[in-house]
């Protein structure tokens, strides 16, 4: 298996966009999300407590996500992230801006 990307490596901003990301397809927990992170990019990011907590606080703040508590699948109380109305603009308008830099990245990789 390839080198594994701590979420503490990646672009400022790019932990947020995955979150909201993951958390389009419904409610989850923080571990539930961590873990399907780690499971879509095949295990090439691994997101830790360190990292996801304070995002997913930060979102909280800002609007994007709401949270409930509820009992996790062995039966743990935990608390499940919801993606709000301004959380799925805010994935909009986050993943046109990432595009944009990643467009960016690959022309100056690409010059000639």
């Amino acid at each position: 298996m390839g080198k594994k990307t701590p979420a503490s490596d990646l672009l400022p901003g790019t932990l947020d966009l995955l979150v909201l990301r993951v958390l389009q397809t419904g409610a989850m927990h923080g571990y539930g999300i961590a873990q399907r992170v780690k499971e879509i990019s095949e295990g090439v990011f691994e997101v830790g407590e360190s990292s996801l907590y304070p995002a997913l606080q930060r979102l909280l703040l800002n609007g994007w996500l709401a949270a409930e508590w509820g009992a996790s699948e062995n039966n743990r109380r935990a608390r499940y992230y919801t993606l709000t109305a301004a959380g799925r603009r805010q994935l909009t308008s986050e993943r046109a801006e990432f595009n944009r830099v990643v467009g960016a990245i690959q022309r100056v990789l690409e010059m000639a």
